[in-house]
């Protein structure tokens, strides 16, 4: 069955990245400066535009805020563990990968593969259960980063980390009991940053799996941050240290740093 991703920059950025789209429906009428590109890319790729009115695009995705536009494309492809590690070798760097621990809410997923695609990271792994799916809303939250951002879905999260360590990854985990802050940890080697759930965090075994466990400092009356804020802060921290440092590691075969 196909899925839907509507918002004019999701639809942009799924035409720019070639996912495969069968048909475009656009309020009739719509002009802007992005539909224009909409529709060059479509005439491009030779994918049909039909021009409709809001009740068609509300029937179709029972959603207000289509921003006069949805595309009908394909399921989202899922890809391998591998092919995330093939990724940083292809761009010769060190691995870093956002692994998510049981994110169930589709804005949050969007909003860290948004951060995650920003950040320069090769690649998320989610869970196959009790984790929201890349779905149009996560699609429409990741402002489109999604069709950029290869995701793999796993069985085991935990197993996933022990195979991540024999590829010679280090494993940090966001935890707010944590000792250390997340700017004092080392970022520079292959690198798997692992978030934990809105509410109840990183999972008891998955945080035995993590090598360092990492905190971020809080100064006012709440205890913790929304988890795609602290992922955005932790990869983003990482790509700073990475940049500053200049690291260019041929990735997964170049070990543990001492």
């Amino acid at each position: 069955m196909a899925d839907l991703i509507f918002g004019k920059q999701p639809v942009l950025e799924a035409l720019k990245s070639e996912t495969p789209i069968e048909k475009i429906f656009l309020l009739h009428g719509g002009h802007s400066a992005v539909l224009e590109k909409i529709r060059f890319q479509a005439r491009r790729r030779g994918i049909p535009v039909v021009e409709t009115n809001i009740e068609r695009l509300q029937e179709l995705t029972n959603d207000e805020h289509t921003q006069g536009i949805v595309a009908l494309v394909g399921s989202k492809s899922y890809v391998e563990l591998e092919d995330l590690l093939s990724a940083a070798q292809k761009k010769v760097e060190p691995p870093l990968l956002l692994i998510l621990d049981e994110i169930e809410d589709p804005q949050n997923l969007g909003a860290l593969i948004r951060s995650a695609e920003c950040a320069g990271v090769h690649g998320v792994v989610i869970p196959k259960h009790h984790s929201a799916s890349v779905n149009e809303t996560v699609a429409k939250a990741s402002a489109g980063a999604s069709s950029h951002m290869p995701v793999a879905r796993v069985t085991n999260i935990a197993q996933t980390l022990d195979d991540l360590k024999s590829y010679g990854l280090w494993i940090i985990g966001s935890d707010s009991a944590a000792e250390k802050p997340y700017y004092d940890a080392d970022y520079s080697g292959p690198t798997a940053l692992v978030v934990g759930n809105e509410g109840k965090g990183i999972r008891r075994l998955v945080k035995e799996k993590c090598d360092f466990l990492v905190k971020i400092p809080m100064y006012g009356k709440l205890e913790s941050l929304n988890a795609s804020v602290s992922g955005a802060l932790l990869m983003f921290e990482a790509a700073r240290t990475r940049h500053r440092a200049g690291e260019k590691s041929m990735g997964v075969n170049a070990g543990k740093p001492g």
